[in-house]
């Protein structure tokens, strides 16, 4: 077993300086916007807007908490909290730890994770109900909640297991990368 999580720790070393490297070049070459193409008229994404609350009343409070098993925590690689991702029925919900403040004109927030990650998934589950080979409801979709520019929560339904696991990376990078610009050099 002591051989085996050396194994591993070896890995782990070897994959984080090949995702350190990834990340040194997407920082220094930026997020280009691609091509703008007509988008479908059946696009359900919608961007929530709450109206301002006091601080004196968090919004935590007022939500369940979630089963314990269901939670995936995501953390920066010096285990800084990021998000929660939970699960319940066919949606996965992400809340951004609130301590943080992350806002929606944060980048790479809205140029990277709505833009390149959800909306193409959605664009990608748009084609295929077009060619009735997916059903309307088992769309993907998300909503993102906010509270004036602060980013609350987002809301994505119909994710399967192979989505899933994009989505964590990209969530995770995308908000350690907005943690970092937020705490600045």
């Amino acid at each position: 077993m002591e051989e085996q999580l050396e194994k591993l720790c070896t890995e782990t070393k070897e994959i984080q300086a090949a995702l350190d490297t990834v990340n040194g070049i997407l920082l220094d070459k930026g997020f280009k916007r691609g091509d703008i193409k007509e988008v479908p008229e059946v696009i359900v994404a919608k961007e929530v807007v709450l109206p301002k609350q006091e601080p004196e009343a968090p919004m935590h409070v007022t939500q369940p908490m979630p089963e314990p098993e269901s939670v995936i925590p995501l953390k920066t690689m010096t285990d800084e909290p990021l998000a929660l991702i939970y699960f319940e029925k066919q949606a996965i919900h992400v809340l951004p730890d609130e301590s943080k403040n992350f806002t929606a004109n944060t980048p790479p927030f809205t140029n990277f994770l709505v833009e390149k990650v959800l909306n193409k998934m959605q664009e990608k589950d748009v084609e295929l109900v077009k060619a009735k080979q997916l059903a309307a409801d088992k769309m993907f979709s998300y909503n993102i909640v906010k509270e004036g520019d602060l980013i609350r929560e987002i809301i994505i339904k119909n994710v399967d297991e192979e989505r899933l696991k994009e989505l964590k990376s990209s969530i995770r990078w995308t908000f350690e990368k907005m943690y970092e610009k937020m705490k600045g050099p």
